[in-house]
C-alpha cells in the first residue's frame, strides 16, 4: 500500500503543478493582445490541461479511492479531518471543471474575464493543497 500511497503524492503533485500553472496562463492571455500569442497560448493550455493535468487528477483519485476503500473506510466514517479532506478535493475537481470551461472559453475566442481577475482565481488552487495537507498530516480535528 506504500506504493499506492507514494504514487497517490507523485500523481497529486502533478495535478497541482497544473492546478498552478494554467491559471497563469490564463493571465497572460487575457493580457495579450497579438493572434501569435493568441494561439501559443492556446496550444499551451490545451497541452497542460489535457496531457499533464487531467490525467495527473484521475490518477490521484483513483488512488486515492483506492486507498480509501482498502484502509480508510474506517477513517473517512469516523474522523472529521477525512471529510474535511474530502470537501476540498471535492472543491478541487470542481475548480478543475472550472477550469476546462476557461480551456474552452479560450480557445473559442470568448474570454470575457480580465488578467485581474484569473490572479486572483490562481489562488484558490494554494488554500486548497494547504488544507488538503494540515487535515492530513496534522489531523486537527
Amino acid at each position: 500500500m506504500l506504493w499506492v500511497k507514494a504514487f497517490h503524492i507523485i500523481f497529486m503533485v502533478t495535478w497541482f503543478a497544473g492546478l498552478f500553472y494554467l491559471p497563469r496562463l490564463f493571465v497572460y492571455h487575457a493580457d495579450s493582445t497579438d493572434e501569435i500569442s493568441n494561439q501559443r497560448f492556446k496550444i499551451m493550455e490545451r497541452k497542460l490541461f489535457y496531457g499533464i493535468m487531467t490525467p495527473g487528477a484521475v490518477i490521484t483519485l483513483l488512488l486515492g479511492l483506492w486507498m480509501l476503500f482498502d484502509y480508510a473506510w474506517a477513517a473517512y466514517k469516523t474522523e472529521l479531518w477525512m471529510h474535511l479532506k474530502m470537501g476540498a478535493v471535492i472543491v478541487l475537481i470542481a475548480y478543475h471543471g472550472v477550469c476546462w470551461k476557461l480551456v474552452n472559453d479560450f480557445k473559442y475566442d470568448r474570454n470575457s474575464r480580465s488578467h485581474v481577475w484569473y490572479r486572483w482565481f490562481n489562488e484558490l488552487p494554494v488554500l486548497l493543497l494547504v488544507a488538503v495537507v494540515i487535515f492530513v498530516v496534522v489531523r486537527p480535528f
